[in-house]
């Protein structure tokens, strides 16, 4: 265990991608938390809040020296490709991105003593499920995006088993909430519909179900974990499920738009249901807050002045 995590002093933790929408958020708890936060991202870190940025391309040797600094505690590792769909297009650069890079970054914190390292993942390492996902279940992804994600978390757990390194895995379900004016997930494409007059294409029946949690209540999960959560993979999802036709409906009550909706081919890869147990998280302190209503709200603010312009 770090030691400032048993006797209050700030640790010093490196946020990998901190400069994109979930990064900024966990870097904003951890600081609130009283930590010291320094920002590794090919972008640049956009906020003025004494935050120490490294911008570069972690797959590259000298970013990683300038971003793991001598007297590191904790790395939350959020850098990666995420695109399940652009995966499939594109696997090499995802192993690059999500396997290369996160190996190197383990090897350099062993080297340089860092004794904690979080991982984002996803609950895609276990692909499809005809029940409720659970941590117990084995790891069979249907994408290179979950091989890839699935390869880092044995990494970690190699280092784990090794070297004592303490390596909480937390597999995120659909992330969403305020920043994704950039994203191109399901529920900003809706939004920016909305904010555009325009319609959204849903592919399949839209009977697939999915777990959304908010950002706010996935950066205080990184924070938890950093402070104490042991190795391993957890859940951190709402515990809720809904259909993509239901959250096409939340928008449409939201935002007050008509947001038209065309059902085209299912992808490849996609999985049928993400049901979730989150007892685990519970367990160990989390408690998912946000409502789907709520969050939703929080998300259109971002995109509702393209509408008042």
């Amino acid at each position: 265990m770090n030691a400032g995590a048993d006797d209050g002093a700030p640790l010093r933790i490196l946020v990998t991608g901190g400069s994109g929408f979930i990064g900024r958020h966990v870097v904003a708890a951890l600081l609130a938390r009283g930590h010291v936060v320094t920002v590794a991202d090919r972008a640049p870190y956009p906020d003025d809040d004494g935050v120490q940025a490294v911008t570069g391309d972690l797959c590259r040797a000298e970013v990683r020296d300038r971003a793991v600094a001598p007297g590191t505690d904790a790395i939350v590792h959020l850098a990666a490709e995420t695109s399940v769909l652009g995966s499939v297009e594109r696997p090499a650069l995802v192993h690059r991105a999500n396997v290369e890079m996160t190996a190197a970054l383990l090897e350099l914190a062993r080297e340089r003593h860092v004794e904690t390292f979080v991982l984002a993942s996803t609950n895609a390492v276990v692909g499809p499920c005809e029940g409720t996902i659970t941590e117990l279940l084995p790891l069979s992804p249907m994408t290179p995006y979950g091989a890839t994600k699935a390869a880092a978390e044995m990494l970690l757990s190699g280092y784990s088993g090794s070297y004592g390194m303490r390596t909480p895995v937390l597999r995120l379900t659909n992330v969403y909430g305020p920043g994704m004016l950039d994203k191109d997930s399901f529920v900003p494409r809706l939004l920016r519909a909305a904010a555009l007059d325009e319609g959204v294409a849903i592919y399949g029946d839209g009977q697939q179900r999915r777990d959304l949690v908010h950002v706010s209540d996935v950066a205080r999960a990184f924070g938890l974990a950093v402070d104490g959560w042991p190795s391993g993979p957890v859940i951190v999802g709402s515990g809720r499920s809904h259909t993509v036709n239901d959250l096409a409906a939340a928008a449409r009550e939201t935002t007050g738009r008509p947001i038209p909706a065309e059902h085209v081919a299912a992808k490849p890869g996609e999985m049928p249901a993400v049901l979730v147990d989150i007892t685990r998280a519970r367990s160990r302190g989390f408690d998912p807050s946000v409502s789907l209503e709520e969050g939703m709200g929080t998300a259109w603010a971002d995109f509702s002045p393209v509408v008042q312009a």
